[in-house]
């Protein structure tokens, strides 16, 4: 019986888990991939848009300070939208539009996504706002007409070659006042340290422009200042600080004339009065303020690019899943292919060469080769039975054959005369091949399926009485004794036929079938038990069978020869003559009646002792 397979062994568990694993790797690398792209693609995605919208709030803050008013942003919204692909609306405080790259019908998204307001801007958006508040780029009246800015430009030139001379190497910029100031390799204005050769004071001077402007913005400052002041009026002013490009203006402490210190809460006050006089110079110089309102368009989709970078990774993933796939798969199926093609190679070669195939797997490939080497070895015996049975058959038939045509020969040519004798032998010689042909033709019917049976109700006891009475001649010419015995529910019936017979097992069986059964059993018994043997025909019910027993005192049979038993043509004792010895047919039509009848047929021996023939057919009570 093939031992069932373990679970972790079988070939669908096998390749249920290869392909589970397979998807596991493939899912794992997907989201892995797609949650790393999605990831850097929406960070990207986040800060180019949030580069975008600071850019356009530059962009419009630095319109605000440069305008009056708002009356040709509309040209610079719409080169915004159509460089940055977003929505550009901007609206008064009340909603009401200004300029707008959609159609006026297009709603507005709910919320502003800032304020533009130069003298308010955000710190973040335009660098030199860090301190004020206010765009740098707001200078009102503080911007230089073109012949200041060239005199301060011409200025700057010179001092930037005195800073040379002296060791500093600096550049000229333009402030967003058209003032040229130095700048060295760190972004210091005037290179930190001015060189004394340099020191002139005339680049810083303040010119008409800025003087006027300075003395505006003090007086809008003035009122403020003296408050923080107190009782020193005089200690704060405002002026122009050229050294810082992020600051137009500031308080000057003037420590230096009045010899009195000022706090640290009377500065951050001045500064305060400083820029909110700042703001208010110029508010007439700068547009009003608005709300920006930012979208995506109408014709614009949101969608991340997939980068260079992205691409090799989805490609470097994919290529990897792909190698791993293929290199599992490839495993997997040389494992499972590699005994099939041993099978097929086996199963390929001819028939007289019996291959086997190595057993190299507990799964169903496995079993599969054991039951391949099994049908090899049962092929190889049937091939080595067929073979000895064409012999065996040949010589049965030979042998009365030769003595028929030995006989009739020499009384054809006169050499003996046909009297009864010789015809008894010939008689007996035909008896013998009709035998062995009536055998054969019975055992090639059971095999093809053919054998035809004529089941009727058997009793038991009467069956073995019959075949008791059939074979008592033979047994006592022999010398051997013949009992029979039969067990009942309520009694048994001895040699003699007494007893009561109420509880005899009955049969659903051929009797002619049955009776030839066990009389091929008994001649068998007969020829293989010595003068003063026993032979014993019994017969019981035990469960749903009835049990027949044919034991005999005879020679027995050896261990290594009972598998043989019930085999065509096999002869316990070699030696013995076709006559004496039988044809060896007579066990195996025992085993295809009684398979016939739904029945099974074994024997036990020992050498010396004898052998029991035990048939097991249903029980029909």
């Amino acid at each position: 019986m093939t031992r069932p397979i373990p679970l972790r062994k079988r070939l669908l568990v096998r390749l249920l888990i290869t392909s589970v694993l397979i998807a596991i790797c493939s899912v794992a690398a997907t989201a892995w991939l797609a949650v790393e792209t999605t990831a850097r693609a929406i960070q990207e995605e986040q800060g180019q848009v949030l580069t975008e919208d600071m850019d356009i709030l530059r962009q419009l803050s630095g319109y605000a300070a440069t305008h009056r008013d708002w009356s040709g942003v509309g040209k610079t919204v719409r080169a915004l939208s159509d460089r940055t692909g977003r929505r550009i609306a901007l609206t008064a405080p009340d909603r009401t539009p200004i300029a707008d790259s959609e159609t006026r019908d297009t709603a507005l998204p709910p919320r502003a996504a800032a304020a533009v307001d130069p003298l308010h801007t955000d710190t973040f958006t335009e660098p030199g706002a860090q301190r004020t508040g206010i765009d740098p780029r707001a200078v009102g009246p503080f911007r230089l007409p073109r012949a200041e800015r060239e005199r301060v430009r011409l200025l700057a030139e010179k001092r930037r070659a005195c800073f040379s001379i002296n060791g500093v190497e600096t550049t000229i910029t333009q402030m967003p006042s058209g003032r040229s100031v130095l700048v060295d390799e760190d972004g210091t204005v005037d290179g930190g340290q001015v060189p004394t050769p340099c020191a002139d004071g005339v680049l810083n001077t303040p010119t008409a422009t800025e003087e006027k402007a300075l003395a505006e913005l003090n007086t809008y400052a003035g009122d403020c200042l003296k408050g923080v002041g107190g009782k020193f009026p005089s200690l704060f002013a405002a002026t122009v600080d050229f050294t810082d490009r992020s600051m137009l203006t500031r308080y000057l402490g003037r420590k230096a004339e009045t010899g009195i210190d000022t706090t640290r809460d009377q500065d951050k006050k001045a500064q305060e009065c400083v820029d909110r006089a700042r703001r208010q110079q110029l508010e007439p110089y700068v547009a009003p303020a608005a709300e920006l309102f930012l979208g995506r368009g109408d014709s614009a989709v949101p969608h991340f690019d997939m980068s260079a970078a992205n691409k090799a990774k989805v490609t470097g993933v994919a290529g990897l899943v792909l190698a791993l796939t293929v290199a599992v798969t490839v495993l997997v199926a040389t494992r499972l292919v590699r005994p099939l093609r041993a099978l097929t190679h086996a199963a390929q070669q001819p028939p007289e060469q019996h291959v086997r195939v190595p057993v190299t797997t507990q799964d169903e490939t496995g079993i599969l080769a054991v039951a391949f080497n099994d049908l090899a070895d049962r092929r190889e015996r049937m091939e080595a039975q067929r073979k000895a049975m064409v012999a065996d058959i040949a010589h049965e038939l030979r042998t009365p054959l030769t003595n028929i045509r030995g006989w009739l020969e020499v009384t054809r040519d006169g050499v003996v005369d046909p009297d009864p004798e010789l015809l008894a032998s010939l008689h007996d010689e035909a008896v013998v091949l009709q035998r062995v042909i009536d055998d054969l033709q019975d055992l090639a019917a059971a095999d093809a399926g053919t054998l035809r049976l004529h089941r009727e109700p058997v009793r038991a006891d009467e069956l073995l009485e019959q075949v008791v009475a059939a074979h008592r001649v033979a047994a006592e010419a022999a010398g051997v004794r013949l009992h029979m015995s039969v067990a009942a529910a309520q009694g048994s019936h001895g040699s003699d036929g007494s007893g009561d017979s109420d509880g005899t097992p009955w049969l659903d069986a051929d009797p002619v079938r049955m009776r030839q059964a066990l009389g091929n059993l008994v001649s068998n018994a007969i020829r293989h038990t010595p003068a003063d043997g026993t032979i014993t025909l019994s017969c019981r019910r035990q469960g749903d069978e009835v049990v027949f027993e044919v034991a005999d005192t005879g020679s027995g049979i050896a261990p290594e020869d009972l598998p043989s038993v019930f085999e065509r043509f096999w002869r316990a004792e070699k030696s013995r003559s076709r006559r004496t010895g039988g044809s060896g047919l007579g066990l195996s039509i025992v085993r295809q009646l009684v398979t016939a009848h739904g029945g099974t047929v074994t024997v036990t021996s020992e050498l010396g002792t004898g052998s029991v023939f035990t048939l097991r057919l249903p029980d029909a009570g």
